[in-house]
């Protein structure tokens, strides 16, 4: 009996050791932040820059990642996409990477899993593709982002085992109504 208790006692102790340590770091996996551009300013300017809302965004986005493991940045080659990213990556020492905005969400999301086996990656992306890419990262649906949505975070986390789990949040300020509007099709490219 007391030989059955102390191996009882130490097979515990051994599934307590156990518990206790790290997933190794190649088993952890990798985690995509998705945003929209933040709030740009107004015109009919094909490529604006971001509004002083905006850049107040910006800086929330890279305060909140500032605990992230961020080993990479994406934007599209527009201003606001870049701004949006720059304090983000800067902090990191990372020079973002431009990818096309009419590049394939399937296609984008494939080389950005390729590339990026662990950490954090940022992307930034634009009201019309911004959902696309979140829906290619984490194969489920995502919402449709309105033109005057600007803090919505997608934060996927694909396991190592490869399931994806998305978490759909807010960042930074509330959003203020500028009654901002569409200049034509391509304008929230």
């Amino acid at each position: 009996m007391a030989r059955s208790f102390l191996l009882l006692l130490t097979f515990a102790c051994l599934l307590g050791a156990c518990a206790g340590t790290a997933p190794r770091a190649d088993a952890v996996g990798v985690t995509f932040v998705v945003v929209r551009h933040a709030e740009k300013t107004g015109g009919a300017e094909r490529d604006p820059e971001l509004s002083p809302a905006g850049l107040a965004r910006a800086r929330d986005l890279a305060r909140q990642l500032e605990r992230e493991p961020l080993v990479a940045v994406y934007a599209t080659g527009y201003r606001r996409t870049q701004q949006t990213v720059a304090q983000s990556a800067a902090a990191f020492g990372l020079e973002p990477g431009i990818y096309a905005a009419d590049m394939p969400a399937d296609v984008f999301a494939a080389q950005l899993r390729a590339a990026h086996p662990r950490g954090t990656g940022l992307v930034a992306g634009h009201s019309n593709t911004t959902p696309d890419i979140v829906a290619a990262l984490c194969a489920c649906a995502a919402e449709p982002m309105p033109e005057t949505e600007y803090d919505r975070i997608s934060t996927i986390h694909v396991a190592a085992d490869g399931h994806p789990v998305l978490r759909v949040a807010r960042y930074g300020r509330p959003m203020e109504v500028t009654g901002e509007t569409a200049s034509g099709p391509l304008s929230e490219r």
